[in-house]
C-alpha cells in the first residue's frame, strides 16, 4: 500500500478544472453568476456529472436534487468516507465558493485512480442543491433536507422571487431525482465527511498560514424587524413631534454592532437590508423593514445577544413612541466538528509539512448540516483579502493544491479503517 506521503495532488488538473467550471455563467468582471436550478445550473451539474463517469464513478440524485458520486470501496459493507460542497453561486458570485469542494473532492478520486489505489471504505463526492439560498430559501436547502433539518416537501414548495416552485425547477433542469434524501440502509451516515473551501474572511491570509483546521461554526440567529412609525411631512412636523422609523432603524443598526464587540473576538451582528417606506425626499420614514444577523460560537452568547437586542428594541420603541416587532425566521445551532476528522486532517497536515491553524466558521456550509448526522469537518485555505461572494473572489493556485492534499491524505486515512 502506498503511504499517504506518495499521494499528491495533480494541481494543473484541479485548477484548469476549476477555470472550466467558471466558464458556465461567467461574468465580465471574472465571476460566475450559477444560480441554483437554472438553465446554467444545469450545465455545471452535466460537466461535473461527466466528469464523474470519466472517473469510474457511479451516480445517483435524490429527491432534492443532490448527487452523490460513488467510488466503491473493497468492503461494500462499511459506511463511506465522503466529501463535497456546492456549484451554485451567488449573483455576484465567485470561482471558487464550493466549487472548489466539489472539484477537490474529484480530484482525490482521480489521484486514487491515478496510483491505482482501492480503499477499504467506498468514497462519495457530494453535490449539494441551493447552498448559497440566492435563489430559493431556506439556505443550505440540500444538505438540510439529507440531515432531517426540514423536510423535503417544505423545501420542494419553497419559491422564487417570480414564483416558480423548487419542485418544478428541478423537474425542468431534469435533476428532479427519485432516491428519498437522508442515509438508509443502503447508503448509511457516513463514517467521515470533509468539505475544503476558501475561507471567504482574511484570518489565513494575514497570519500568511495555508490551512485552516476548521473546528465548529458560529451559530446563527437571523431576525426580521418591522419598525412601524407615522408618515408626515418634512417640513411642517417639529423634531420632537416625529416618529421617525428611520431614525429607530439607525438606532438599531448602531446597537448591533455594539452587541457584536460586547461579545468579542468571535460575535458577529450585521444589519444587511433596510427597505424605507414611502421613500420620498420630504417625507418623514413611517416604516421600516430591516434585517438583523447575529452569530457566536456558543449559544450562551447567542441568547444573551438576542435577548439585548429584544430589550433595547422596547425601550426605543417607548421613547420613540413607535412599535418595533421582531420575528425570528432562521436560527442555526452553534456547531462543533467531529475529532475523528480533525485528527485525520491534523495527521495530514504534518505529513505533508504544512502550517495550519485551528479557526472556527463564520460562515454556514453544508458540512453544518451533514455534521448532525455524520462526523464532519472542514479545511479552508486562504482567499485573497478574505473576499468572497464577489466576482473579484480569488485564491493562490499553491493553496488550491495544499488544500487539495491535507482532503487527498486524510479521507485516505480514514477510508481505510
Amino acid at each position: 500500500m502506498a503511504s499517504t506521503l506518495a499521494l499528491q495532488v495533480h494541481s494543473a488538473r484541479l485548477w484548469d478544472s476549476l477555470m472550466d467550471l467558471a466558464q458556465i455563467g461567467a461574468t465580465p468582471k471574472g465571476g460566475v453568476r450559477r444560480l441554483a436550478l437554472t438553465a446554467l445550473d444545469r450545465q455545471a451539474r452535466d460537466l461535473v456529472c461527466s466528469w464523474f463517469r470519466d472517473a469510474g464513478l457511479s451516480l445517483r440524485i435524490d429527491q432534492i436534487g443532490n448527487v452523490f458520486a460513488r467510488r466503491e470501496g473493497t468492503d461494500p459493507s462499511l459506511a463511506a468516507v465522503a466529501t463535497g460542497s456546492h456549484i451554485d453561486t451567488q449573483p455576484s458570485g465567485g470561482k471558487f465558493d464550493g466549487n472548489y469542494g466539489v472539484l477537490a473532492g474529484l480530484e482525490v478520486v482521480r489521484c486514487l485512480n491515478d496510483a491505482a489505489i482501492s480503499t477499504k471504505r467506498a468514497i462519495e463526492i457530494c453535490i449539494w442543491t441551493n447552498e448559497e439560498g440566492s435563489r430559493f430559501t431556506p439556505v443550505m436547502m440540500g444538505s438540510g433536507v439529507w440531515a432531517g433539518a426540514f423536510s423535503l416537501q417544505h423545501a420542494l414548495e419553497a419559491r422564487d422571487s417570480a414564483g416558480i416552485r423548487v419542485a418544478d425547477a428541478l423537474r425542468e433542469i431534469a435533476y428532479e431525482g427519485s432516491i428519498p434524501c437522508g442515509p438508509s440502509a443502503q447508503y448509511p451516515s457516513y463514517y467521515a465527511y470533509f468539505e475544503a473551501h476558501i475561507e471567504q474572511g482574511p484570518v489565513l491570509e494575514d497570519a500568511k498560514i495555508p490551512i485552516g483546521e476548521v473546528i465548529g461554526a458560529l451559530g446563527q440567529r437571523w431576525f426580521d424587524l418591522r419598525i412601524q412609525g407615522m408618515d408626515a411631512h418634512a417640513g411642517p412636523t417639529p423634531m420632537h413631534l416625529r416618529q421617525d422609523a428611520l431614525l429607530a432603524a439607525a438606532h438599531i443598526v448602531q446597537e448591533v454592532n455594539t452587541i457584536a464587540l460586547k461579545h468579542s473576538p468571535y460575535g458577529r451582528g450585521t444589519v444587511g437590508s433596510l427597505r424605507v417606506e414611502p421613500n420620498s425626499r420630504n417625507v418623514i420614514p413611517g416604516l421600516v423593514n430591516c434585517t438583523v444577523d447575529f452569530r457566536h460560537p456558543e449559544l450562551a452568547g447567542l441568547i444573551d445577544m438576542e435577548a439585548n437586542l429584544r430589550r433595547f428594541a422596547a425601550q426605543l420603541a417607548a421613547q420613540k413612541r413607535l412599535t418595533i416587532d421582531i420575528e425570528k425566521v432562521t436560527e442555526f445551532a452553534p456547531c462543533q466538528f467531529s475529532s475523528l476528522c480533525l485528527d485525520a486532517i491534523k495527521t495530514s497536515i504534518k505529513d505533508l509539512g504544512l502550517s495550519s491553524m485551528q479557526i472556527v466558521s463564520g460562515a454556514g456550509h453544508d458540512a453544518v448540516y451533514v455534521a448532525r448526522k455524520s462526523p464532519s469537518a472542514m479545511i479552508f485555505i486562504p482567499c485573497k483579502d478574505g473576499i468572497s461572494h464577489n466576482e473579484i473572489e480569488d485564491a493562490l493556485p499553491e493553496h488550491i493544491e495544499a488544500g487539495a492534499n491535507v482532503l487527498l491524505n486524510a479521507m485516505f486515512q480514514l477510508a481505510q479503517h
